[in-house]
């Protein structure tokens, strides 16, 4: 169904894809992984045309995908084959509400009105947008954008549907319908998946088979998932779990990986827990209400964070976590409640001082970056910061995502590489309360392990810091304190270990499969056998 034969493609200098040579049969769902900044998302977009089509460069070799050749056939002819969601789903939206979203692609096909209603309310039912069925594009959240555009690209029953990062703005019981209705469109339609994601833990149990890209060694290297990432620069807490323990064939899911886990849960002992952080407050919010037209997003939320403490904050699509941190920044309008960060209301404060007093990393990164380099955006958030702050934008961007080239424009950037240039931007500043929405997506796993290192540095120099996210496995990774938001309102509230191992949503790999015991991430269990 989808066929690359010697496919190379560089911009000026920089290559990005050489001599891939692969092939995805029909009625098979095919996970694309490898480090950020690998070309992943450069060879989804040649699959669907976007690329060169879009995107220029230069492009050697073929891919044919059900027999079209990309090369000779624009997007717009491929669109009763292909069906693209990329990872910013509001810059491939075209009507202003969710309904006529869902319906665009079929009324470009000429599609009868009576088979479109129908489709519309099958997918409306398959994703869970019924509620959001009437709502402008503009008034979502994150995660409702990704699954109205899986939709929009569902409606049209393509063959092959291509997915850059679908889940990365989903929570996780999100997540998991969009990915179960993937398996079914799969394996009872014969639909032909290719999907690259970063959060591996939660679709490699999907997965027939896994492509891995490599960063600087040409090809792709294609097989079973176990084999694959057993020894790839990225794999799930599952996968690096069964390496250590010795486990063969690795076991990528974890029903299979706890069934191996019986002789590991008795060996290791109880973790240590951790001291508790009683740092002076420096955030400090009571009874704070947030509304937009037709919703309260913040209900009367009150609470207070330490110095040195790293709190994440989660909740499903749409419970209020956004709206909370803008107005914790200031920015964000409230309709009620005091907000004091170390001792003054941000919202009273000029742009300037407020950055230095309460950062925030948006959920969409790239609004934060307006030059015309990398190098230029560090220099920037350096003078912005006093010019010499303790650690330069540059430095703290290498320490995220090593080999971005300081020439690169900040828009030309894979989303995981321009996540990581706001970051450090925001972090260059070092305020004493860090606010974070959704920082990880668009991270491999190494990225991921260098944030948590830096917040908890930040934390340890006297920061406090909160987090917005979806991903279990950084909150195991990074946090002490977990809040959990339902409707605008908070439901739990207290120690990360205490709060995700009693929740079958929130609870990382390693916790699900050694439970009871109360481990969280990979390397407590190899403290832990030490």
């Amino acid at each position: 169904m989808i066929r690359f034969e010697d496919v190379s493609i560089a911009y000026g200098t920089r290559t990005v894809l050489s001599h891939v040579d692969f092939e995805v049969p029909e009625g098979e769902l095919r996970l694309l992984v490898g480090p950020t900044g690998t070309g992943k998302s450069t060879l989804l977009g040649a699959v669907c045309g976007l690329v060169p089509h879009f995107t220029g460069g230069t492009f050697h070799g073929t891919v044919t995908v059900a027999g079209r050749d990309t090369r000779k056939h624009r997007p717009s002819e491929l669109t009763d084959v292909v069906g693209y969601v990329g990872q910013d789903p509001l810059a491939g939206f075209v009507t202003e509400s969710v309904e006529e979203e869902l319906a665009y692609a079929m009324e470009s096909l000429a599609t009868p009105d009576a088979i479109m209603r129908k489709r519309v309310a099958e997918t409306v039912d398959l994703l869970g947008l019924a509620e959001l069925r009437d709502r402008p594009l503009s008034t979502l959240s994150a995660g409702q954008r990704q699954r109205v555009a899986i939709g929009a690209a569902l409606t049209a029953q393509p063959k092959v549907l291509v997915l850059d990062e679908p889940t990365s703005a989903l929570d996780p019981g999100a997540a998991e319908e969009v990915l179960a209705a993937l398996h079914r469109l799969v394996h009872d339609l014969g639909v032909t998946v290719l999907l690259a994601e970063h959060r591996l833990e939660r679709v490699v149990q999907y997965a027939d088979t896994v492509a891995l890209l490599r960063p600087g060694v040409p090809g792709i290297e294609v097989g079973e998932p176990g084999e694959v990432l057993l020894d790839a620069p990225v794999a799930p807490p599952v996968v690096r779990l069964a390496k250590l323990a010795g486990w063969s064939p690795v076991p990528v899911s974890v029903r299979d990986a706890r069934r191996r886990a019986a002789s590991l849960r008795s060996s290791l002992p109880e973790p240590p827990e951790p001291s508790p952080v009683e740092g002076e407050p420096l955030l400090s919010v009571r009874d704070l209400t947030v509304r937009h037209p037709g919703v309260t997003a913040v209900n009367g939320v009150g609470f207070t964070v330490g110095r040195g403490e790293r709190v994440a904050v989660m909740g499903r699509n749409g419970s209020g976590k956004s709206s909370m941190l803008w107005a914790l920044q200031g920015t964000g309008k409230r309709a009620g409640g005091v907000i004091e960060v170390a001792g003054a209301d941000p919202s009273t404060l000029d742009p300037k001082r407020r950055r230095r007093l309460a950062g925030l990393v948006p959920s969409e990164p790239a609004d934060l970056l307006y030059a015309e380099t990398v190098a230029a955006e560090c220099a920037q958030a350096d003078r912005e910061s006093g010019g010499n702050p303790p650690v330069s934008c540059w430095d703290l961007l290498c320490r995220f995502t090593p080999g971005i080239d300081p020439a690169a424009h900040p828009r030309d950037l894979s989303e995981g590489q321009r996540l990581s240039l706001a970051v450090a931007v925001v972090l260059t500043a070092a305020p004493p309360v860090l606010l974070l929405d959704e920082p990880t997506r668009g991270l491999d796993y190494p990225a991921k392990a260098a944030l948590a290192t830096r917040l908890r540095e930040l934390a340890e120099a006297g920061s406090a810091l909160l987090v917005t996210t979806h991903d279990v496995e950084f909150a195991a990774e990074y946090a002490t304190r977990v809040i959990v938001l339902s409707d605008g309102e908070i439901v739990a509230d207290g120690p990360a270990r205490e709060i995700v191992t009693s929740s079958a949503i929130f609870a990382p790999q390693v916790s699900k499969v050694l439970a009871p015991a109360r481990y969280l991430t990979v390397e407590e269990v190899r403290a832990g056998l030490a």
